[in-house]
């Protein structure tokens, strides 16, 4: 077929724009790590000499660096002052640790998938999965870093409401499972939020509960504790809440763990699954979104489940249609979608 040139130079353009945002990932997490961004934060145009000084690095480095960053529309660059200034919008996302926009951790992801590329590569020829433990460790901070600010914006005041009573169950006090937790972001802000009730976070990657169990610590919240074990195989019953976030795509066998919910929630529990937003077909799903989280998906997600028994690798992308056939096929009559968010999908089973 004949070459139209036109179409290759918007291509061409469009992969410079990609190569940048490639290179400029490492300089995010460097800004991130040696404070950088937050020195910048609510300080008001700087020198590279200005910023060096605050933050104890090295004057040349740090010009390079912020040249890339007003590159690339990071900071704004002041060329008769020299100086650089970090605008309030960027500062709440790469400054504001409690900002529901802060993405340093997506860049950690970004740079373990990088570190990881080896392993996927082999997959590929083999078949054969790569676990969740089997990742360069800064998946599991950057995940924890990613996701929190999202549940911190949404799931006590928006989520957990939009469950059917649930917000008036948790404030008297029942038992609530969170399955596949991680470092517990999310278990520890319902367990903050609802001090009646009692929380157990559930996981089968023994550092991330460790470090789960130091952050409920820190935060000083008792009524929370952290236990390894698998989906599948989770121990108690009758419980009134429980909760799956962002891991049920990741499962081998994900029917097998809806089954296993049925089993352990109460006769009116509520099963509150978060899932990335997807919609149901690959061509609606063709959208920045969609790219990030197919990409996520080939690197991490897919390789997980793949690594488990039956290996669904229902993938990130995969929808509520068929989120609502594993749900159901487990057991349950009743599901809906809650509550969305450009990310999240927020799904309510219910026996």
């Amino acid at each position: 077929m004949p070459v139209d040139e036109a179409k290759l130079q918007k291509f061409m353009e469009k992969m410079l724009g990609d190569m940048g945002a490639a290179m400029g990932a490492a300089l995010v997490i460097v800004g991130d790590k040696l404070g950088l961004y937050k020195a910048m934060a609510g300080a008001g145009p700087l020198s590279s000499a200005e910023l060096a000084q605050k933050t104890g690095t090295d004057e040349r480095y740090v010009r390079e660096w912020l040249a890339a960053q007003a590159a690339a529309g990071y900071v704004q660059y002041d060329a008769a002052a020299q100086r650089f200034t970090l605008p309030p919008e960027q500062e709440m996302v790469f400054a504001a640790e409690g900002s529901p926009v802060f993405m340093p951790g997506a860049f950690e992801i970004i740079a373990s998938i990088m570190r990881d590329e080896p392993k996927i590569a082999e997959a590929f020829k083999s078949g054969r999965g790569v676990g969740w433990h089997e990742h360069d460790p800064l998946l599991f901070s950057g995940t924890e870093r990613f996701f929190r600010p999202g549940y911190a914006a949404h799931l006590v005041g928006e989520w957990l409401p939009a469950l059917e009573g649930m917000r008036q169950r948790l404030e008297l006090g029942i038992e609530v499972a969170d399955v596949g937790c991680g470092r517990g972001a999310s278990t520890i802000l319902m367990a903050k939020a609802f001090p009646k009730s009692t929380f157990v976070g559930f996981d089968y990657h023994q550092p991330s509960l460790d470090r789960a169990a130091a952050a409920a610590k820190e935060a000083g919240v008792t009524n929370v504790r952290f236990e390894r074990a698998l989906a599948k195989e989770y121990p108690g019953k009758n419980y009134g809440l429980v909760a799956f976030f962002d891991c049920l795509h990741d499962m081998g066998d994900p029917v097998g763990a809806s089954a296993h919910v049925r089993q352990t929630l109460a006769g009116d529990g509520t099963w509150m699954i978060v899932e990335p937003f997807a919609n149901d077909t690959v061509q609606e799903n063709l959208n920045p979104i969609g790219r990030t989280f197919y990409s996520a998906s080939t690197m991490i997600c897919t390789p997980a489940s793949r690594s488990q028994e039956v290996g669904l690798a229902l993938g990130t992308q995969a929808g509520e249609k068929r989120i609502r056939e594993v749900v159901t096929a487990g057991g349950f009559t009743r599901f809906r979608r809650a509550a969305q968010t450009p990310f999240n999908l927020i799904f309510e089973a219910r026996p």
